[in-house]
């Protein structure tokens, strides 16, 4: 099987839980080298012993503010000499209803699911730009593609997700640079707790027990679209659980 993983050096946000986590245990095992990024630095660090990487590995990272991300990417660059692959993970997922106007879950959503990705899309750039290769991977949802009540601000910004990634793709073609959108359903992770509406966070949490798969599916696509061919651009994969109807 062709190996395109093995000493890659991969950047991910949002890495102290659920999908980042699985995603970098995936491909720790497969022989990346990772620089982690997360607010909550002692999980993200319990992470990195449990997966072998060096203390360095772990960087405390708020993608709501630029300058922590660029130290996250500027962090592998000084370690690694350079960023082969941007996963930019980090999401929120506080549904609800628009007329109950929770302004500030609005807010958290657009600054985390957009601007996170806005931020760490710039930071990868510049390396990426004088290397003359790389990969960037943004997480949207099925949410993206389809809105269902409670679901909007989150919809939107992940919509805007796919739209920053197309665009993207077709910008960083002189720079032999690849670009992938992820959007996956219902997938075991910390988003549920991210809800702030009682009525709302107990359908969502009675949901994913319902139809959750294990995050490990997640971070086998990744793997799967990092692994092609470096001549191999898989643009955006779309995926849910078996029994999940929307």
């Amino acid at each position: 099987m062709h190996d395109n993983i093995t000493g890659k050096v991969i950047v991910i946000t949002g890495a102290s839980s659920g999908l980042g986590a699985a995603t970098a245990r995936y491909l720790a095992e497969r022989g990346a080298k990772l620089v982690l990024g997360a607010r909550r630095l002692e999980r993200l660090k319990s992470l990195a012993w449990d997966i072998n990487l060096p203390a360095s590995a772990a960087i405390k990272t708020d993608v709501t503010d630029p300058a922590q991300v660029q130290n996250l990417v500027n962090s592998a660059v000084q370690q690694h000499g350079r960023i082969d692959v941007m996963i930019n993970n980090a999401g929120i997922m506080p549904h609800s209803l628009l007329e109950q106007a929770r302004i500030d879950d609005w807010n958290r959503m657009i600054d985390i699911n957009l601007k996170g990705v806005l931020y760490g899309i710039s930071a990868a750039l510049e390396p990426m730009k004088r290397q003359k290769a790389g990969h960037i991977i943004n997480v949207s949802s099925v949410a993206g593609h389809k809105v269902r009540p409670g679901s909007a601000v989150y919809a939107a910004t992940k919509a805007a997700v796919l739209m920053l990634s197309e665009g993207l793709r077709q910008e960083v073609k002189p720079y032999n640079i690849r670009t992938t959108v992820l959007s996956p359903g219902a997938v075991q992770s910390e988003l549920p707790q991210s809800v702030t509406d009682p009525n709302m966070a107990k359908a969502i949490e009675d949901f994913y027990e319902t139809y959750a798969i294990p995050a490990d599916s997640f971070a086998r696509a990744v793997a799967f679209a990092i692994n092609q061919p470096d001549d191999v651009d898989i643009n955006e994969i779309q995926f849910r659980p078996t029994r999940q109807d929307f």
